[in-house]
């Protein structure tokens, strides 16, 4: 039944076995555990906690939209616009899931033809000044609440004010 050949190679599979694991486990510790090696610190990140008895810093201020508006690049603004293009358009009556936007910029709200508009945006008057087309797309249910526009905003004033500028040259 059992031979010496099959006990020594059983013994032998077993002390193989062993030693994987042992030399795994150094590996694996080498790898993923951080010696001191003898240094007084701990390892980790530091991360620095304001002083409750040092006064806050002042925010900086906002630098208003028609300064960055006055020197916006419209040709940054042309890369931003793939955005926009998936639904909207540059074409005068070409409406998509959005108005057409080509000459957006001083035009009256809500009277891109042949465009159903949303009650949000419906109630809205005025023309679409730089600084109101900025505030839409900064925040558009904030801006238009109930309007059907899902885009989520955009944050960077100057895209913004780029994005302005491309649209006021089409």
């Amino acid at each position: 039944m059992f031979d010496t050949m099959t006990i020594t190679k059983a013994g032998a599979s077993l002390c193989a076995a062993f030693l994987v694991l042992l030399l795994g486990g150094w590996a694996a510790e080498g790898l993923y555990n951080v010696d001191t090696h003898g240094e007084d610190h701990v390892s980790g990140y530091r991360v620095a906690l304001p002083d409750a008895d040092a006064p806050a810093a002042e925010p900086e201020p906002e630098i208003p939209f028609e300064e960055v508006y006055a020197v916006a690049d419209a040709g940054a603004g042309e890369r931003l616009w793939r955005q926009c293009s998936a639904c909207h358009a540059l074409n005068v009556g070409q409406n998509g899931v959005g108005p057409y936007l080509a000459g957006i910029v001083g035009r009256p709200k809500h009277t891109a033809e042949g465009f159903d508009y949303s009650d949000g945006l419906l109630a809205l008057e005025g023309d679409w000044t730089p600084e109101n087309i900025s505030s839409f797309i900064a925040n558009p249910r904030g801006y238009a609440p109930g309007t059907s526009m899902s885009y989520g905003g955009m944050d960077d004033i100057e895209d913004r004010a780029n994005l302005i500028a491309y649209l006021a040259t089409q």
